[in-house]
């Protein structure tokens, strides 16, 4: 796809790799609409992109319902969603408060769900668009201390597969974005806060299996991967092997389904 021209909305867009996304489609002639619930912060990254800021608590259900048809009512339609908002409340499971575990559940998989079964209709419509997905290495294998953030970001990357089945043929492509730390970002101290969390990376350091990814990097192949129709991005190479185990059954999978109708009304 190229970029040049095309209406790109990112979610979590005001700071960390949401706002480096932003840079990153800009730069490649993007048409940007951000949003993020930190206001000043989105009017900022949306000033330097000239890109348009839509305010949003993408936790609230309530502010989730419609917001595409919303968008798009305001920006014209939606040729590449990026859903990038997320969090990554760190601790023990046994005293995580519910409402931790409920925000986390609903803004880094209810909402990633519900904005991307909002916009594929549309772009199967006027026949193609992209989606990307930011998960994690977290989502092949968890740490202790991320439990529940690892299995949000599971849900993501398993979900996108089967969404990916039933687009087969059609013109809509799907990328998922799995990384480890990426830096610097606040998400990386946040998950760094927590000293089994903080151990569990820190050994896999030393075992050479993890490295952080760099915040620019990653937006740059990230959009690169959208130009070229890539399924997905990973890094750093070099943990290639832990989500690459964990998608073998999927494409498992998909290669016996070949010649099996993936859905009846696309």
């Amino acid at each position: 796809m190229d970029l040049d021209g095309r209406h790109v909305v990112i979610t979590g867009a005001s700071r960390g790799l949401g706002a480096a996304l932003a840079d990153a489609f800009a730069a490649r002639g993007a048409r940007l609409t951000l949003v993020a619930r930190s206001a000043d912060q989105l009017a900022g990254v949306a000033g330097r992109t000239g890109g348009e800021a839509m305010v949003a608590d993408l936790a609230d259900s309530a502010q989730v319902d419609g917001l595409i048809g919303r968008i798009e009512d305001a920006h014209g339609p939606v040729d590449v969603l990026v859903n990038n908002a997320g969090i990554d409340l760190t601790g023990a499971f046994t005293q995580m408060p519910m409402g931790d575990i409920q925000r986390m559940v609903q803004l880094n998989a209810i909402t990633v769900a519900e904005l991307t079964r909002q916009v594929l209709p549309g772009m199967v419509q006027r026949g193609g668009g992209h989606v990307v997905q930011v998960s994690s290495l977290a989502g092949s294998g968890t740490f202790p201390g991320i439990s529940v953030y690892g299995a949000t970001k599971a849900f993501v990357t398993h979900m996108t597969a089967g969404v990916r089945l039933e687009m087969a043929g059609l013109p809509v492509g799907l990328t998922v974005v799995e990384t480890g730390l990426i830096t610097p970002t606040d998400m990386a101290d946040s998950v760094l806060s927590y000293p089994p969390t903080q151990a569990s990376f820190r050994r896999f350091y030393r075992l050479l299996l993890l490295a952080d990814a760099d915040v620019q990097r990653v937006a740059a192949k990230t959009a690169r991967a959208v130009e070229k129709g890539r399924r997905s991005v990973r890094m750093p190479a070099r943990a290639f092997l832990f989500p690459m185990l964990t998608n073998l059954p999927r494409r498992i999978v998909e290669m016996f389904l070949v010649g099996v109708p993936r859905q009846l009304d696309p």
